[in-house]
């Protein structure tokens, strides 16, 4: 059943939010006095639309409805989920708490983005406090998978893990933080290299640009995939962590930062600052500089997701939620098979789909085929398997990133050793390009073709038995460039 979000306050953060709930298939109701809210959102929207959705590789829910609500109590009406990300004031977001509980479901959970207030804090004059918990994401909200889940003793168990099961079916990963601190967790690393950086750039050390080269150049990479103490566990060699303390904790005693002490922000100072980001990053639009951090984003966390490690394992893990369900074999139509969103790393220098992502494509959908007929992760375990022994793509029309397509595959043979599929790759019911194939199935310890066990041999019996009697899709048998 469809659920319902509510966004109060549509900044970057709250847009963010929005987006990622509507392209997860919630209607989204927004509120905030911001006459330019509907604006700036939509804009948010545009560019969550082409990237997020490409970092999954199954069907994604349709698109939800968005409104815009003049007041609060008329945004949280049949909310499950209130999402606060007004302006980092105390009273105001008490303000609106109070406000939010007279009008919304009792049942329905409170979020705030604060970066730095505690929820008991939050929770301090609230009628219902056990309804408020802090839910601080990092930006943009539709891309990165962290949520910091942090509550007090007010808040119900029973909330903690409500609020943890709905963040995940949206995608994220909710961090329980156990005991509530200023800042959080991760904000207070960020505070610490920021204010370290404050310094360099004051005493003429380091620019803007240098001090963001030596992150993201170095440091920054590592902690992308194993975060600060795998990466110090690493360092430490066959001796480990205890190893890396020993020889390097040392340093932290030396004078090496000034995180005790804090820079004033002098006019010269932050003119300072702005001047050389002007001068690194002025070539770009706001709106340009999103686009190129989405893109980026997306191409690292579909690299993690390659290699099931740190946040791509998040993304595996709600793309396994999510798989369709192995069809009724026996029926005579085309199987719908690989099915997903075109992602930006998967475009080339003409601005469609790169060829060797269509063999991809195809060869997720003959994989899936694989699965459904018993030739799955055991089958293969247990020493057998289909090989491919011949392809052939045809080039229909282009594809572009941010294109949710799907393949309907027929089964064109399936006796014996030889499996033969014809996929047909679709924009709804816009025809984009068909690959054959032509399998032979293989014992993985002879590495020679075999005769499949009777568990699948019977599946895809049944499977080749229905199709049978469906018409030869165009162009299967086609050799190159022969009409």
């Amino acid at each position: 059943m469809k659920q319902t979000a509510a966004i109060i306050g549509g900044g970057v953060i709250g847009g963010g939010w929005a987006a990622r709930f509507l392209l997860m298939g919630w209607d989204v109701r927004i509120f905030d006095p911001d006459p330019e809210a509907e604006r700036k959102i939509g804009e948010v929207l545009d560019n969550a639309r082409r990237s997020m959705r490409g970092l999954f590789d199954v069907p994604v829910p349709a698109e939800g409805n968005l409104s815009f609500h003049d007041t609060m109590s008329d945004a949280v009406a049949g909310a499950v989920w209130i999402q606060e990300s007004v302006p980092e004031r105390l009273e105001l977001k008490r303000k609106v708490y109070q406000t939010l509980q007279e009008h919304c479901d009792p049942d329905a959970i409170i979020g705030s983005s604060t970066s730095g207030f505690k929820p008991s804090e939050l929770q301090g004059c609230a009628s219902r406090p056990g309804q408020i918990v802090v839910t601080h994401p990092f930006n943009p909200v539709y891309l990165l998978p962290l949520i910091e889940l942090v509550g007090t003793d007010a808040n119900a168990p029973e909330l903690i893990e409500r609020a943890k099961l709905l963040l995940g079916e949206v995608g994220f990963y909710p961090l329980h933080v156990k005991k509530e601190i200023d800042a959080h967790i991760a904000d207070r690393f960020l505070e610490a290299v920021w204010r370290e950086a404050l310094w360099l750039i004051r005493d003429g050390i380091a620019t803007t640009e240098e001090i963001d080269d030596a992150i993201r150049f170095g440091f920054g990479l590592r902690w992308a995939q194993m975060g600060l103490f795998e990466t110090y566990r690493v360092a430490g060699g066959e001796a480990g962590m205890e190893h890396f303390i020993a020889q390097f904790g040392p340093a932290l005693a030396w004078p090496w930062t000034k995180l005790m002490d804090v820079p004033e922000l002098t006019d010269e100072l932050v003119a300072k600052i702005a001047d050389q980001s002007d001068a690194q990053s002025g070539a770009y639009s706001i709106r340009e500089l999103e686009r190129i951090r989405d893109d980026n984003l997306v191409t690292i966390l579909r690299g993690l997701k390659a290699r099931d490690w740190g946040a791509g394992r998040i993304l595996n893990a709600w793309d396994e939620a999510h798989r369709p369900d192995i069809p009724d074999l026996a029926v005579a139509r085309p199987l719908t098979t690989a099915h997903m969103t075109i992602p930006l790393d998967w475009t080339d220098y003409n601005g469609h789909m790169n060829e060797a992502r269509y063999l991809q494509m195809f060869g997720d959908a003959t994989d899936l085929v694989m699965a459904w007929i018993g030739c799955d992760a055991d089958y293969i375990a247990a020493g057998n398997s289909y090989f491919t022994a011949e392809t052939h793509i045809r080039h229909i029309d282009e594809v572009r990133a941010g294109t949710e397509v799907h393949c309907r595959t027929t089964c064109l043979a399936g006796a014996g050793k030889k499996l033969h599929l014809f996929h047909e790759m679709y924009d709804g019911e816009r025809l984009l390009a068909t690959g054959e194939h032509m399998l032979i199935h293989v014992n993985l310890e002879t590495r020679r073709a075999a005769e499949p066990l009777p568990e699948v041999a019977t599946r895809l019996d049944v499977l080749s038995g229905a199709h049978a009697d469906l018409p030869r899709p165009e162009g299967a048998g086609r050799a190159v460039g022969v009409r």
